[in-house]
């Protein structure tokens, strides 16, 4: 077999993050006859009202939306920010005000022209309530208390400044993502209530790629923008996209993605897990990495139930034996997570939290006997005062094998120390008929981000994904003082502190850093990656 794996090929910005992984020759040929690509990809809950690239905060809609939306800067090799959409900016003394000049020559798919009018109706869009944007929000500074965002002004044609309350330093960062992409004006003023289900006519950005047909469910086909010429600065295309067409198909079910990369139905192939990559045939490559941001992991919910004693939480914490399940179904190819951190995430990781809290079933024993929990059922489980001890688990649709199978293990080796963890696996409306009140003990994800300020989201009061409800005002002010502050050095002091309190306090259970597994055919060139490890198709060509 054909196969390259490239593991960790992100690194940290001191040591030089990139913001592609080049894979392949990236440069085409003047005279390269037009090239169709075909892309296949999961694609679960996207026509569940999560085309909007402003209000989504699913990976997919970043994945595939990219191909139709710009941002006003980019990220180059060195981890610095060069101009994309906005050629220059100055950032006040006071560090509260942004003020970016625009290019001069964008036009959007609709014919509309990208100016600063047009990113002061987008900004504007972002952090309107009928938007109900969580991420891009989260990205801009805004939030309905406690934000920092105050508000974009127009200065002239192509002049336009975003100002703050106080310092917001993850701001370009931010910037540099597609949840802050832009739509047309037009758009935005005759069709917003179009854009969470999305189609040709209202995806409409300055991309390089035009949605020109969409079957929810089932395919996104996009044209190259014959307008397009701008490009960040460095890239190693430029011009009209090296592709005339990418065709994404929606292929929910693993076999459907390994047979269609095989087969050839599809060049490129995304969703991949390690099992399913080495299922793939001769002249497939590999390609997998790993993604910076909140590993897979356990968010607990310590509001009321069992977990409102630091016991409890604790016992669970130690009390499954995670390092040989993980080895077991990602073949060694996930590591096992020790922080609330992923090792790439630039600027904050703290490695001395590695192996600190290794299982322990005798010291899980220990803490649930003295938190009260000595008795026994029939079953085997602990009880206290008559009540059993268990935690209820959600989990959001679709559930993929391995987290299945990872579940399982974790329920085994909790059950050997008495402690019930019922899962149930929940459609997506009937999951956040829970979430919404924070209605359950335990739920799970992976969030992936290329700053460290994704931990407000997760444990600031009042975060969009913060799970538990009581306010932790020491750890709302270390997240403050780390947005508000510009030096590398003092945010990765506040971030390795915050890190160091979860691994005291259990409050988010760090289970495995996912990898974003690629795979295509040999005779693809030019693919590129994301910061979050997402397949990049602006300069792919296929070769014959």
């Amino acid at each position: 077999m054909s196969q390259r794996t490239a593991l960790r090929t992100i690194t940290s910005l001191t040591a030089g993050l990139a913001l592609v992984a080049t894979l392949g020759a990236c440069a085409v040929e003047e005279d390269s006859a037009p090239t169709s690509i075909t892309f296949a990809i999961e694609g679960a809950n996207l026509s569940s009202g999560h085309m909007d690239i402003h209000s989504s905060q699913l990976d997919v809609a970043s994945l595939v939306l990219r191909n139709a939306f710009d941002s006003l800067v980019a990220q180059d090799e060195s981890g610095a920010f060069v101009p994309w959409l906005a050629t220059s900016w100055e950032i006040s003394e006071d560090e509260l005000t942004y003020t970016f000049q625009l290019r001069e020559d964008v036009t959007f798919h609709d014919g509309e022209p990208f100016n600063a009018e047009a990113v002061k109706a987008n900004f504007d869009h972002v952090v309107a309530p009928e938007t109900a944007s969580a991420q891009a929000a989260s990205l801009i500074g805004y939030a309905a208390e406690g934000g920092y965002y105050a508000g974009t002004e127009v200065l002239g044609e192509y002049e336009v400044a975003v100002s703050f309350t106080q310092p917001y330093a993850p701001f370009l960062q931010g910037l540099s993502l597609a949840q802050l992409g832009f739509y047309s004006p037009l758009v935005l003023s005759e069709s917003a209530d179009q854009l969470k289900a999305g189609g040709p006519g209202v995806t409409v950005g300055t991309g390089p790629f035009i949605l020109t047909e969409y079957t929810p469910d089932q395919e996104l086909v996009f044209q190259a923008n014959p307008d397009y010429n701008w490009a960040p600065a460095g890239a190693d295309h430029s011009g009209v996209a090296a592709s005339d067409t990418l065709v994404i198909r929606i292929l929910p079910e693993s076999a459907s993605r390994v047979g269609a990369i095989n087969s050839g139905d599809a060049d490129v192939a995304a969703d991949f897990t390690p099992d399913m990559a080495a299922q793939v045939s001769a002249g497939i490559e590999t390609y997998s990495i790993e993604m910076p941001g909140v590993p897979y992991s356990l968010y607990i919910n310590e509001a009321n139930g069992v977990f409102a004693d630091d016991r409890v939480r604790e016992a669970f914490s130690i009390g499954f034996d995670a390092e040989p399940a993980i080895e077991s179904i990602y073949l060694g190819q996930f590591s096992r997570a020790w922080s609330i951190l992923g090792p790439t995430t630039p600027n904050s990781y703290d490695p001395s939290l590695e192996n600190s809290w290794p299982y322990d079933q005798d010291r899980a024993n220990q803490l649930l006997d003295s938190a009260g929990w000595t008795g026994r059922d029939d079953e085997g489980y602990r009880t206290k005062n008559g009540e059993r001890l268990s935690a209820r688990w959600i989990a959001y649709t679709p559930v993929p094998d391995d987290r299945a199978s990872l579940a399982n293990f974790i329920q085994s080796d909790l059950k050997d120390i008495g402690f019930e963890l019922v899962r149930e696996v929940l459609e997506p409306a009937q999951y956040m008929e829970f979430y919404g009140p924070r209605d359950f003990d335990v739920t799970d994800w992976a969030f992936s981000g290329p700053d460290a300020d994704v931990l407000r989201s997760h444990l600031q009061t009042g975060g969009y994904q913060t799970v538990s409800t009581v306010t932790k005002p020491e750890v709302d002010q270390w997240l403050s003082d780390a947005v508000a502050t510009s030096s590398p050095a003092a945010r990765q002091s506040l971030y390795e502190r915050i890190q160091r309190w979860n691994a005291a306090e259990n409050l988010i259970v760090p289970l495995y850093v996912p990898s974003e597994i690629t795979v295509a055919s040999e005779a693809v060139s030019g693919l590129e990656f994301d910061l979050y490890g997402r397949a990049l198709f602006y300069g792919v060509t296929l070769s014959e």
